[in-house]
């Protein structure tokens, strides 16, 4: 990491999907960029690469203190998002525009694309002579960036959907009667680390979730309806939360492709209705009254249920960004490795965008039940100290029944 650093511009950018601490990590780059006096000014782009390419730029220098500090509880992309896959033809405009801008540092916040972006820009400053730093902040919900122990945005996004299963369960529960089966969808693309997040709120055998299913496992109809059947049977309600990606044992999606046209230029298609179709089939063939629910994008940039812990590191790997580029490094990502040990604690390093650049890190296998259709403590271990705070205890009113007397 040792090297001479460059006088110059900083320039910083958001990229993908948008999560509740993504501003955190974007007030952390701004506020260790100013303390260091070989970056002259501090520019964002608008709507990331897209930005660049435009020259959209806004000083992020002119904005008052209190404003930048602000960033850490506003959700959402506060310079803009974008989905672009970078064409050949691209790069050497990206360079010209830095060039022109004296930008030396480039800092870039996203997910599994944005590193793809990253580091292909890194590779053709290099290939061209512009001296340019290049630094990848980790973010996505999704939490499938390999290398890092997990990355911000999972955790917050983990709480919302723990606590909207917790509250779904009771809410399902009550209304047992008639509406017995309740089946909730969640985000995450082909992996199921925010699905499986929805048991970290359970903590006896009755209450929600009572079955998980993730895109890690495939399903069959008839296995899952037994899974239905038995939980219930054995309670009178259930509560399924599936990943809106899991597929079939033909390999193929359980819900819908929208159109194939709709997929986004890095060839990710939109899967929808996959809780609307199992509902269907409990109604159809179990005969029971099913509901389901589709938290969609708010599961991602909910303010009400952001983890603490997931805000902090979200900011620090911000910092440590800029430290790193200033330092000499280039080409890499920030990542986050958990210290051994009882108490939670993580450091930051760096790692090799080329060896997260377009991977996808899934849920292991020993974070799945044999059954395939819930999660394991190890699982629980691993995530319960990104969700901040301890989750709610709910009240039930069981036993003390009045007795009969006709």
């Amino acid at each position: 990491m040792m090297g001479i650093s460059l006088k110059g511009n900083l320039l910083v950018g958001q990229s993908g999907g948008v999560t509740a601490v993504i501003n955190s990590s974007l007030a952390g780059v701004i506020h260790e960029a100013c303390e260091h006096g070989v970056i002259d000014r501090v520019y964002g782009a608008r709507h990331g690469i897209e930005g660049v390419l435009s020259q959209e730029f806004v000083d992020l220098e002119a904005f008052p203190p209190s404003q930048i500090s602000g960033l850490r509880c506003t959700p959402g992309a506060a310079l803009g998002s974008c989905r672009y896959k970078l064409r050949d033809s691209d790069y050497e405009r990206i360079i010209d525009v830095f060039r022109a801008h004296n930008i030396r540092y480039f800092i870039y916040i996203g997910g599994n694309d944005s590193a793809d972006t990253a580091h292909r820009v890194a590779q053709f400053a290099v290939e061209c002579g512009h001296e340019l730093r290049v630094i990848a902040v980790p973010k996505t919900i999704d939490n499938d960036l390999p290398i890092t122990d997990h990355c911000p945005g999972y955790g917050s996004a983990a709480r919302f959907i723990a606590l909207a299963t917790m509250d779904a369960g009771l809410d399902t529960e009550s209304m047992r009667r008639f509406d017995p089966v309740k089946i909730i969808e969640t985000m995450g693309r082909n992996a199921g680390w925010l699905t499986a997040a929805s048991a970290l709120g359970k903590r006896d055998d009755s209450q929600a979730p009572h079955l998980i299913y993730v895109p890690e496992r495939p399903i069959s109809a008839d296995a899952f309806l037994r899974d239905v059947d038995d939980v219930y049977r054995r309670l009178g309600y259930v509560v399924v939360v599936v990943a809106e990606t899991v597929r079939g044992q033909d390999g193929q999606h359980v819900g819908l492709i929208e159109d194939e046209s709709q997929t986004d230029s890095f060839g990710h298609p939109r899967v929808t209705a996959t809780g609307q179709m199992l509902c269907s089939l409990v109604t159809q063939r179990l005969g029971l009254k099913a509901r389901w629910d589709k938290p969609g994008t708010i599961q991602r940039v909910s303010t009400a249920c952001v983890s603490m812990v997931d805000e902090e590191e979200a900011y620090l790997t911000g910092r440590h960004a800029v430290k790193s580029a200033v330092a000499g490094a280039s080409d890499k990502m920030v990542i986050l490795i958990r210290e051994p040990g009882d108490d939670y604690q993580c450091r930051l390093e760096l790692a090799d965008l080329q060896d997260i650049a377009n991977r996808e890190k899934v849920l292991p296998q020993e974070y799945i039940n044999e059954e395939g259709n819930f999660v394991t403590d190890e699982f629980r271990k691993y995530a319960c100290p990104l969700l901040g705070t301890p989750l709610p205890e709910h009240v039930r009113l069981d036993g003390l029944t009045v007795p009969r007397l006709l």
